[in-house]
């Protein structure tokens, strides 16, 4: 066996061993993650206060404040809708059965196989109240756990910036600090713009959704535009598994076609308008990776941590190209983890619409 394969089999050994231990150590490493993105987002209005004389502490704890008010605010708002919503719970739940009834007599016409058959299929066990509420319990005493632990983090990192960043810079050779230094912004930095970008499309989405849904006439259009909203955070994945909610929903509350048609037709619009305009100018520029690795860093996301590791792949993902690109030795790897300048679809757009008006 050659020097080269030798080589390529320690790397692939190391890249496994990394996500073993990031597998196994999620408890641990998955709210120190996020509260690490969310003070990142958080770092300018931080700085902001402490320029007008705001201690370092009160500073922290006011981005902490403000962000417990926007979780709270978007899940009164969810809560407040849902609770509209399980007013018709009834309605749907019966207009359900009755859809499924006529499904299974076109199956038995078309297909020939019984009800009673069907049923054996399609035969779930049900669990048991106990079970339910055991798992329930269980998920929130975690969900409870997780998010005292991840509020600890941001306000602690907020405070210690300076000091672990000094500790990063120590770790690195004096002829190479000036690089560290420029890593450690430029993560910190991309991870803000992109971030504040989501957030924007977030709100934006909320608006075009809401517009389009309500002209067409959904039922309960607000909870469906935040919802499709909301699923923005999971890119090419998130709007889709929405808008087929809000279809789905709506076919079994006895949407014509007419109507089922212009929810599909509203994403459409919606999908352009986000691609063409809102994406190059508020997200695209901040985070270049490529949509291949895009999808890999979802789906690894998503292996390794479940729904928290989708929503933060894609920040982590893009700290890690900025490393790669100002390490010599691992340049090829950011380059291969970033986009081609033909990938931005909304560039050439804007161009020739920018030079229309001129």
């Amino acid at each position: 066996m050659n020097i080269t394969a030798i080589s390529v089999i320690k790397k692939l050994l190391l890249l496994f061993l990394i996500f073993s231990g990031l597998y196994f150590a999620k408890a641990f490493l998955m709210p120190i993650s996020i509260g690490g993105v969310l003070a990142t987002l958080f770092l300018p209005y931080c700085r902001w206060m402490e320029k007008r004389n705001i201690p370092k502490g009160v500073a922290a704890f006011i981005c902490l404040l403000t962000i417990l008010i926007i979780i709270g605010s978007i899940g009164y708002l969810l809560v407040w809708q849902i609770s509209s919503l399980m007013q018709d719970f009834v309605s749907i739940k019966q207009k359900a059965l009755e859809k499924g009834i006529y499904i299974q007599e076109y199956i038995f016409n078309h297909l020939g196989i019984a009800i009673e058959k069907q049923s054996q299929i399609f035969k779930i066990e049900q669990p048991s109240v106990t079970s339910m509420v055991q798992v329930v319990l269980g998920s929130f005493k975690d969900l409870f756990i997780n998010i005292i632990l991840i509020m600890a983090y941001v306000f602690m990192l907020l405070y210690y910036r300076s000091h672990i960043k000094k500790f990063f810079i120590k770790l690195t050779p004096p002829d190479e600090r000036k690089e560290m230094e420029q890593i450690v912004y430029s993560s910190t930095h991309v991870a803000q713009q992109y971030l504040l970008g989501l957030a924007k499309m977030i709100v934006l989405l909320w608006v075009m959704y809401s517009i389009g849904f309500g002209i067409i006439g959904v039922h309960n259009f607000i909870f469906f535009a935040i919802v499709c909203g909301l699923l923005e955070i999971i890119p090419f994945i998130g709007n889709i598994t929405g808008t087929t909610i809000t279809v789905l929903v709506a076919a079994i509350n006895g949407a014509d076609l007419t109507m089922l048609i212009g929810i599909v037709v509203t994403y459409t619009i919606v999908q352009f308008i986000q691609s063409w305009i809102f994406e190059p100018l508020i997200v695209g520029p901040q985070v270049k990776i490529n949509p291949l690795f895009t999808i890999l860093a979802l789906l690894l996301g998503e292996i390794v941590w479940g729904i928290p590791g989708v929503i933060i792949a894609i920040p982590i993902t893009a700290m890690l190209k900025i490393t790669c690109d100002h390490i010599e030795a691992l340049k090829p790897f950011g380059f291969l983890i970033g986009e081609l300048d033909t990938e931005k679809p909304g560039k050439n757009f804007l161009f020739k619409l920018k030079h229309f008006f001129k």
